[in-house]
């Protein structure tokens, strides 16, 4: 398994609040399906905000999460970016 190396645990405090932008195909069930994985891994209340591209090709789908830890975070970028039709998570 491919496991990230990144510095979250250095630069954030525990638990806190992480926003996190989703880029994918325009489509009306993005937004549910955002909200789907995020519920699986942290339970809330939340309301995504979405944005379409210029040409409407695109998505892009910003909700912000409380996570608790460095392994947290990296496990939603991981499951986020396997919803089919998305092309990147930030």
């Amino acid at each position: 398994m491919n496991t990230m190396n990144t510095k979250f645990d250095e630069l954030l405090e525990f638990p806190c609040a992480f926003p996190f932008k989703v880029l994918g195909l325009a489509c009306d069930t993005l937004s549910d399906r955002v909200v789907a994985v995020l519920q699986q891994h942290c339970p809330g209340d939340y309301t995504p905000s979405q944005k379409p591209s210029t040409k409407g090709t695109y998505l892009s789908v910003s909700v912000t999460c409380t996570v608790t830890s460095k392994e947290h975070i990296e496990l939603l970028y991981t499951e986020l970016a396997k919803i089919d039709g998305v092309r990147g998570v930030l």
